[in-house]
């Protein structure tokens, strides 16, 4: 049931991301890609309406194409949408509360976990999190949040392709970058009387 279609769903991201199917990669991220690029030039009202445009444009003119066609051959196929139109496009109340519920899971980890870095529970982990902070200072200063967005989904479809490839070599540097943190933030919390971090 749910499960299956939850699992069917995360392996089709997975394989987008991965590129394993060039054009359904290449329509997906040039579509998004577009669209992001579309709101940094027109108002997010203005890319919906001619999005909707040029949809309805393809839509009606495939009617009265069909129609016409119809009326030459004197067919009776009927509507060309049809099958769409009949078809059950409502969302089951099972399915709402399911992921309503995962929602509402993530929202509460999330908060539980700032209140543990924003009340300095643990130390280093505060620490990386104000360095983190630090850092997005500088971000927002230099990129407004759209082209934050461009540039997320640039690296979201292809980040995992470039890990796939040089996944040693990556994670040989993150290793060491890694443990000079930890040195870094061992040797901070050493100065400071009293305070030890939790074991993990």
């Amino acid at each position: 049931g749910c499960n299956f279609s939850v699992k069917r769903l995360g392996t089709k991201v997975v394989d987008l991301l991965y590129w394993r199917d060039i054009k359904k990669t290449g329509v997906v991220f040039g579509a998004n890609l577009f669209l992001l690029l579309s709101l940094t030039v027109f108002s997010i009202v203005s890319v919906v309406a001619y999005i909707a445009l040029a949809l309805l444009s393809v839509t009606i003119s495939f009617r009265i194409y069909k129609g016409v066609i119809q009326a030459v051959q004197k067919s009776d196929e009927g509507h060309p949408f049809r099958a769409y139109l009949d078809s059950d496009v409502t969302v089951s109340e099972d399915l709402v509360q399911k992921y309503s519920n995962s929602a509402l899971g993530h929202i509460n980890s999330t908060v539980k976990e700032l209140r543990r870095l924003f009340l300095v529970d643990d130390l280093v982990d505060s620490l990386k999190f104000a360095v983190l902070m630090w850092v997005f200072t500088y971000v927002g200063a230099l990129f407004n949040g759209l082209t934050l967005l461009i540039l997320a989904l640039i690296s979201l479809f292809s980040v995992p392709v470039i890990y796939e490839r040089h996944q040693t070599q990556i994670d040989h540097y993150l290793g060491l970058v890694n443990k000079n943190v930890k040195d870094v933030m061992g040797k901070i919390q050493a100065k400071i009387p009293g305070l030890k971090r939790k074991p993990e």
